[in-house]
């Protein structure tokens, strides 16, 4: 038999990555976390959590936190469909854990659900990555559903198609004239400085394989920000692939233009979530998916 209270504990250091980020939410110490995870690895036979900067989950530990999360999600979906009764604890908002990437935060995904989580009393809880790697947000069960570039489900989870984003590479205009005098080429995109998100934002190598067929390295500002890197593009640092939905006012404007008109970046969103039936995360991902086709192509 399972003891939930050392579930917990494990599902709380994955989500947080860190045994005293989960001692918090438990109001417990640390020391306490730390003892239910070991004993709840004494029982299963296996080392459920990496200990590092941050704690990952193992393959057995993922089962577990994703066990764990369903079971909470299940709970807390009965708790909504019991009658009140006089004196009764007001039950807390069940919350919804996704990974989505910044871009899709900054531009359709928060209009897209916001009325639902309204109507729902559904409470939030982002987790922001790349959007080529918030599908592993999923396998390792530190989240009940992502948005993510990769189309093929993950064990134990569907995937459905959500709709295209598409990336423009651009810079201000005073930029273009300096370094693209001459046309965007091989020559003049490795010697420009480059705007990249973070090491896994691959956006502008892709655009830069896209116009020379090779790999290139050219000097990088790194700005994990989306408002400071499209700003960051606005004032003459560099060049980056920003969203269309995002730009559109820069565009018009003049303050931004396009390096290369015809040649996007195309990425398409899927939404992959638990294939175990639970109302609220059903109904989640239907909505999403009805909204997304507002947004994206």
């Amino acid at each position: 038999m399972l003891d939930y209270a050392l579930l917990d504990a494990l599902a709380a250091v994955v989500r947080h990555g860190s045994f005293d980020r989960a001692a918090s939410e438990l109001n417990v110490t640390p020391s306490a976390v730390s003892q239910r995870v070991k004993l709840l690895e004494e029982r299963v036979g296996s080392v459920l959590v990496k200990r590092g900067q941050p704690c990952v989950a193992t393959t057995s530990g993922a089962l577990l936190c994703r066990h764990t999360e369903r079971v909470q999600l299940l709970e807390a979906e009965l708790n909504g469909r019991l009658p009140a009764q006089p004196g009764a604890l007001v039950e807390p908002w069940p919350a919804l854990r996704v990974a989505v990437n910044d871009d899709s935060v900054g531009t359709w995904f928060i209009d897209a659900v916001a009325p639902f989580c309204v109507e729902r009393e559904m409470l939030l809880d982002l987790v922001i990555d790349d959007q080529d790697h918030t599908a592993e947000r999923i396998r390792d069960g530190s989240v009940q559903g992502a948005v993510t570039t990769q189309a093929e489900p993950v064990q134990g989870c569907r995937s459905t198609r959500l709709g295209r984003m598409r990336y423009l590479a651009v810079c201000s205009p005073a930029f273009r004239a300096h370094y693209f005098a001459d046309g965007v080429t091989r020559e003049s995109l490795r010697h420009t400085p480059c705007i990249d998100f973070n090491p896994k934002d691959q956006l502008q190598k892709r655009f830069m394989r896209r116009i020379t067929r090779a790999e290139l390295d050219p000097p990088l500002h790194w700005i994990p920000h989306v408002a400071g890197f499209l700003r960051a593009c606005v004032m003459g640092l560099g060049w980056g692939m920003c969203p269309e939905r995002m730009i559109a006012a820069q565009l018009a404007s003049g303050e931004l233009v396009e390096m290369a008109p015809g040649k996007p970046i195309d990425v398409d969103l899927y939404w992959q979530s638990w294939r175990l039936s639970i109302g609220w995360l059903d109904d989640f991902g239907a909505v999403l998916r009805k909204r997304a086709a507002e947004f994206l192509d």
